[in-house]
């Protein structure tokens, strides 16, 4: 249990799963190597509502990806292809190198839902603590792909803020095309329909074409501007507050502000005065998919009790997967897509962020860059809440980007 000056990053069990957990005096977050999902993100030692995980919590019991098999688990999770990913599926997970469902020939060969990464061992580069607070860093090869693939979790001393270093490494003598989202999700107690409220700087948006898989609360294939959308029935949908009606769900593409050089997303809940977001760059993010499941699904493992908002923030704005999303070009005059040149490397880095927020804070309405914090400017507030993160400009620093020679620790076969 590597620890200094208060720092620990160690490996732990999380409801049953293998996984490892960094922490500092203020904040712990764990880490799960099957999948490589982030579990949980929370205050360290805080007991009721300001204790609370943001981060989503299936009702089902869980297992490690690789331990799916279709003959074994599909009654419990589910066939494949969305089976072997929801037996393992947690709060914040990768979707890597395509986002939503294989195509049908992947399928038969083995694929599953928003690619390789998600559904299989992760493994330890190194963890650490250091004097400037702990490290850890998870790695995994996508062997269909032909990528590697690593995140960096670091966490300084005295901050609740996460920097999460993320590198993609392509194998192969071809530029690579893919996408690349962060498939976070949230859940209850955290987020109700009477206490929460989301943020995110949106412009135009759309609905998923083909619908929802269960009951749909909004018009599907249709445009609108965040954060009112058309609902099913011909209302308008406020989409700043979650679960508005049980029994439905939706998936929604947002182009987030292309004025903007920097983008966030987070929810506040009022009542227990929690703020949870995260804050990246728009050139390596331009889109946020919503996705809203409140006890639709009644199918296994759903079986109507699911309550998850995802927000999934990445390089293409609807889960339809490889092909789909390719051959239907940009939406909204920007890329669906992002690229790793032959034998190159791409790198990006973001933040996660958990506050108290004081009371009539309001929701969220700005994430500016200090040098030393994150100001976070509440609706109804007159000043900014100046949450501690030494070196927060590094998110626009040089160290990110695409570059022609591999960086990431290479994978062993």
């Amino acid at each position: 249990m590597p620890k200094r000056n208060g720092a620990i990053c160690s490996r732990v069990k999380w409801q049953g799963r293998e996984a490892y957990a960094i922490q500092n005096d203020l904040v712990r977050i764990v880490a799960l190597t099957g999948g490589g999902h982030v579990a949980s993100f929370s205050f360290y030692g805080a007991r009721g509502a300001a204790g609370m995980n943001p981060l989503w919590t299936p009702p089902w019991k869980t297992i490690e990806p690789q331990r799916y098999s279709p003959a074994a688990h599909a009654a419990r999770y589910g066939p494949p292809p969305a089976g072997r990913l929801l037996a393992g599926i947690v709060g914040h997970n990768l979707c890597l190198d395509y986002f939503g469902p294989p195509s049908e020939e992947e399928a038969r060969l083995g694929l599953a839902v928003h690619g390789e990464a998600p559904n299989q061992p992760w493994r330890k580069v190194r963890p650490g603590a250091t004097a400037e607070g702990a490290r850890l860093a998870l790695a995994t090869r996508l062997r269909v792909a032909g990528l590697d693939f690593q995140r960096e979790i670091r966490l300084r001393a005295g901050e609740s803020v996460a920097w999460l270093h993320e590198t993609v490494t392509n194998r192969r003598e071809a530029d690579h095309f893919f996408h690349w989202v962060e498939h976070a999700t949230l859940g209850p107690p955290f987020v109700s329909h009477r206490d929460s409220i989301v943020s995110l700087p949106g412009a135009e948006a759309k609905t998923l074409p083909g619908g929802y898989d269960a009951d749909c609360l909004l018009r599907p294939d249709a445009e609108f501007r965040w954060p009112h959308a058309p609902g099913a029935s011909g209302e308008s949908v406020d989409l700043t507050r979650p679960f508005p009606r049980r029994g439905f769900g939706f998936v929604a593409g947002i182009r987030l502000d292309p004025r903007r050089e920097v983008e966030f997303v987070a929810v506040t809940n009022t009542r227990a005065r929690l703020l949870f977001g995260y804050c990246f760059r728009r050139t390596d993010f331009p889109w946020m998919t919503m996705w809203h499941e409140d006890r639709a699904r009644k199918g296994p493992p759903w079986m109507g009790r699911c309550q998850s908002l995802g927000l999934e923030f990445g390089t293409t704005a609807l889960p339809v997967g490889r092909r789909g999303s390719f051959l239907a070009g940009p939406l909204f005059g920007t890329e669906i897509l992002t690229w790793v040149p032959a034998r190159g490397s791409k790198t990006i880095c973001y933040c996660a962020f958990l506050a108290r927020i004081p009371a009539g804070f309001g929701a969220l309405s700005d994430v500016r860059l200090e040098d030393e914090a994150l100001a976070l400017d509440g609706s109804s507030s007159d000043q900014p809440l100046l949450l501690k993160a030494a070196g927060a400009r590094q998110l626009l620093s040089a160290e990110c980007g695409v570059r022609s020679r591999r960086r990431c620790v290479e994978l062993k076969e």
